[in-house]
């Protein structure tokens, strides 16, 4: 079984991927940590590699490379990606929402993320948050001809804003039990 899990900047994808694989022993993916390694490499910011990838598309094939592998695969996957459950359609594709302010200050008060922005304030942060999500959106369309952000694309919706991680993946795995009628403990 493969889960994905898309959403909002600073929804929690990654926080709740990585407790879903510990609790389910699945393997894990995630393309914003592979974006972020791109970006530190180059020498620039998360948001200046979203607004490069809309002019050479070759750094959106190298990380979408990654997913699209996985659609062929036998294994049990976690996948944190924006755009994974358009890569692997049999997937379990869940969209965590988040209000973007309260987005912004989960990144700002993530130490390992602080600079992925170099954002000095949490207002600065948001900003680049609404100008990534603006690009991204322009990309995936102008690539694909999918928005990430239509939530009839995926089988499960989460506004994460007021819940814990754990809540969030009780509510996943609940999700799933539902969905395939078994028990997934």
């Amino acid at each position: 079984m493969i889960i994905t899990i898309s959403g909002d900047i600073g929804s929690g994808k990654s926080t709740c991927g990585r407790l879903l694989q510990k609790k389910l022993d699945f393997d894990y993916l995630s393309t914003g940590a592979i974006q972020r390694k791109i970006a530190e490499e180059m020498g620039i910011t998360t948001l200046e590699l979203n607004l490069l990838s809309e002019k050479d598309t070759s750094i959106d094939d190298k990380i979408d490379n990654h997913t699209r592998e996985l659609n062929e695969s036998q294994q049990n996957y976690i996948v944190d990606s924006r755009l994974a459950w358009h890569f692997i359609p049999s997937s379990y594709k869940v969209f965590l929402s988040c209000q973007d302010e309260i987005a912004a200050h989960r990144i700002f008060n993530d130490e390992g993320r602080v600079s992925d922005e170099n954002s000095k304030t949490v207002l600065q942060l948001l900003d680049k948050i609404k100008d990534r999500r603006k690009s991204e959106k322009r990309r995936f369309l102008q690539k694909y001809g999918i928005d990430f952000e239509d939530l009839s694309n995926y089988d499960q919706i989460i506004d994460s804003s007021f819940f814990t991680p754990e809540e969030i993946v009780t509510m996943i795995l609940d999700g799933i039990k539902m969905y395939q009628g078994s028990d997934m403990d």
